[in-house]
């Protein structure tokens, strides 16, 4: 049993002094009671005390119940209110479920159905308040001044999702894979008149051929061999939402046409059907394709083009934006260190200018994973260093560096070739252990001349006591 402290608290608003202790008896074992004698008294009880749910009879002294349930229900639309009564009128029973009651009990109550028509009542309005929570978190989280970046370019980006989010305009959204084109799609569909509404996303280069077509229309029955049952599109499961197709430059020609045609009416079939289907869906579609190119050499159609094309939002690649790396970089360690429930983190110096550095081959997306790598690596550390951060980013930064100090005058071309040469010799002997046979062999060398390397750069053996397989001599 529940503690006085956690229970849900039911008001009952009954004139019949005998009906309130009778409720009273069976529901107080698990629930707080509050009573209320009137309609007066019931809605003062309820503005003061905010029960969890309202047991409320239709006759009341002076007042109709469903009166007061018009009151209740305008002034909290997340409280259940259960009607009764002494009679058994139809009428009084629709009339009150289409104000908004949660349901209907007539006197003389059965114990049974009252304490099931009160715990649903509860947990249907725990499910309704969990998914209003969550749609909020969601709305949140795709908030357009969520996405991360004060570049110029995220700050066009902001603005544009800003203008154009709550219409049904269709928008084309371009820029490399990994940029994060699905993130900037759900800021303008939960941004939208439509964020109640289903958001879907289809991936178009995911699905063979055979499918896509069925995974967008949906078909009949029959229509096909492995058509064992009816199967809804995506089209209708987006219907009064949005229809997200990520990489739509992947799609077939056959494909093209068909899609061209629900643009334009509004209506498709279903594979094997014959009744056309009317939808309202918006279409954010996205690429990683240049379809400009791919219209002159009659790979995509001029005329879809044109219509997925009418706002376009470009989103640039990680490494133009490098005011962002940090802002990025953080956020994303942040997110890491609040889901594991770990002590505060942050980045070293060091491992800050070599994230800065690196050119982001895979963008966003890379980012995210390289930061959940360092952040597993840096258990029990209160930095994370470049000793955490995968060894290509660090290559690739010191030899991004070695090239602009060397360009710069700071540097003589010589002195960077021998630091750039030193940093790949203890890459591989990192790696293989420092045993030189499988560094030489990494590096596609001989053993005598990655020793004279060695010898010549001054890398010496590791002094801190690891074991190292026993290397042959070296043969004059």
């Amino acid at each position: 049993m529940e503690s006085p402290a956690m229970k849900k608290r039911v008001l009952l608003i009954d004139d019949e002094a005998r009906v309130r202790t009778s409720l009273k008896m069976v529901l107080e074992p698990n629930y707080e009671i509050l009573q209320a004698a009137d309609a007066q008294e019931g809605l003062e009880t309820f503005r003061k005390e905010g029960p969890d749910l309202v047991l409320l009879d239709v006759i009341l002294p002076g007042t109709d119940g469903l009166a007061v349930l018009e009151t209740l229900r305008s002034e909290s639309r997340m409280t259940p209110v259960i009607m009764l009564t002494g009679t058994k009128s139809v009428k009084t029973a629709v009339d009150a479920m289409k104000l908004g009651a949660a349901d209907y009990l007539s006197k003389p109550f059965d114990v049974e159905e009252l304490r099931i028509v009160v715990d649903r009542a509860l947990s249907s309005q725990a499910l309704e308040r969990e998914v209003k929570q969550l749609r909020a978190q969601v709305v949140q989280r795709y908030a357009f001044h969520n996405l991360i970046g004060k570049s110029q370019g995220m700050q066009e980006i902001y603005a544009k999702i800003e203008q154009v989010a709550d219409s049904r305009t269709t928008v084309l959204i371009t820029g490399e894979s990994g940029t994060g084109k699905e993130l900037v799609a759900k800021a303008l569909h939960y941004n939208s008149g439509r964020r109640e509404k289903p958001f879907i996303a289809l991936n178009c280069a995911a699905l063979p051929e055979t499918l896509i077509e069925s995974e967008l229309f949906g078909h009949e029955k029959g229509s096909f061999t492995d058509a064992t049952a009816r199967r809804v599109g995506q089209f209708e499961l987006a219907n009064t939402g949005t229809l997200f197709l990520d990489e739509i430059g992947d799609l077939s020609a056959m494909t093209q046409a068909k899609l061209l045609r629900v643009l334009q009416e509004r209506e498709f079939t279903r594979i094997g059907g014959v009744q056309s289907i009317k939808v309202d869906v918006r279409i954010v579609a996205a690429t990683n394709r240049n379809l400009e190119d791919m219209v002159r050499k009659g790979q995509f159609r001029e005329d879809l083009y044109y219509r997925i094309n009418v706002i376009s939002l470009f989103l640039p690649p990680l490494r133009e934006r490098g005011e962002d790396i940090p802002l990025l970089a953080k956020h994303f360690l942040a997110k890491r260190v609040e889901e594991e429930k770990r002590p505060h983190i942050e980045f070293g110096k060091e491992a800050l200018e070599v994230l800065t550095r690196y050119p982001w081959p895979g963008n966003v997306r890379e980012m995210e994973n390289i930061i959940e790598q360092a952040f597993i690596w840096s258990q029990n550390c209160p930095q994370i260093t470049q000793e955490h951060l995968p060894t290509i980013m660090k290559s690739d930064s010191r030899s991004s560096s070695l090239r602009d100090d060397t360009l710069a005058g700071r540097m003589s071309l010589e002195k960077a070739v021998m630091e750039f040469e030193r940093e790949i010799i203890l890459d591989a002997l990192k790696r293989t252990n420092y045993v030189q046979t499988h560094a030489a062999n990494l590096l596609g060398i001989s053993r005598r001349m990655l020793k004279y390397r060695m010898d010549t750069l001054g890398i010496g053996r590791p002094d801190n006591g690891s074991s190292q397989e026993p290397e042959p001599p070296v043969q004059e």
